[in-house]
């Protein structure tokens, strides 16, 4: 197994390799959000308590929950790189970050729109939602981490300590739910036994949130290879790579 960890971290290799997943990695995630979005805006049913406002949750929780599996894969990349110095980890934890503020922002956005209606306000100080909000902060530190500081080297050993210490802010955000009384409402498809919402309904919910993991996984690879190359473009294999395609 160490031999395949060490061989796929070959920035050689993993261009190679990661060349070959991107386009059916790319058709299954356009499949899936056709589908879901099928599914969500026309085939589930209005909730009877929420009516259309519901459809925002096809797009909220998904993003929701790949702020936070983003997160977690950044640090673990980010303390991989860290302990034991390979380069692509922190290629790779680069590429990441961006993705999950941007799945943050949208987790927050439609948060927000889909509160007013429920609400009644935008913007509440909830464990939730506040917590979520500190993740928005973590992202933008580890992003000015490694544009601040000119030594690649240097900018991924700050960012990785700063994305291992914003670890605690996770299981906060996943339980603050069940630790304190808040506003935001419980899980409903995560919790243990028979899921709190109509199958219909959770289908398409399902289908989205596989969608936007494989959209995670192919922009990471895209941008990970587009940070390879520019980081490796001094070396040989580059050089030669770029001989032969003009």
């Amino acid at each position: 197994m160490w031999k395949f960890i060490h061989k796929f971290a070959s920035p050689k290799y993993f261009y190679n390799i990661s060349g070959k997943i991107l386009p059916p990695l790319g058709w299954v995630t356009l499949a899936l959000f056709i589908v879901g979005l099928v599914g969500a805006l026309f085939l589930s049913p209005p909730d009877y308590q929420q009516g259309e406002s519901v459809r925002i949750l096809y797009i909220h929780v998904p993003a929701a929950m790949l702020s936070m599996s983003c997160y977690v894969a950044m640090a673990i990349t980010a303390a991989i790189g860290l302990i034991w110095r390979i380069k692509l980890a922190d290629i790779v934890a680069w590429a990441i970050a961006p993705i999950g503020m941007t799945m943050t922002i949208i987790a927050l956005i439609t948060g927000s729109v889909w509160g007013k209606p429920m609400w009644g306000t935008y913007w509440v100080w909830d464990a939730r939602l506040t917590s979520e909000l500190i993740l928005l902060f973590l992202y933008l530190g580890f992003i000015a981490l490694q544009t601040a500081i000119e030594d690649t080297r240097s900018a991924a050993r700050a960012s990785a300590i700063l994305a291992l210490v914003g670890l605690v802010n996770i299981p906060i955000i996943k339980y603050s739910v069940n630790w304190w009384n808040t506003l935001h409402q419980p899980a409903t498809i995560s919790k243990m036994g028979k899921p709190s919402i109509d199958a219909s309904m959770l289908w398409p919910l399902l289908i989205m949130i596989a969608a936007y993991m494989c959209y995670f996984a192919w922009i990471t690879l895209k941008r990970s290879r587009c940070e390879l190359i520019y980081r490796e473009r001094n070396s040989s294999w580059v050089k030669k790579m770029v001989k032969e395609a003009s």
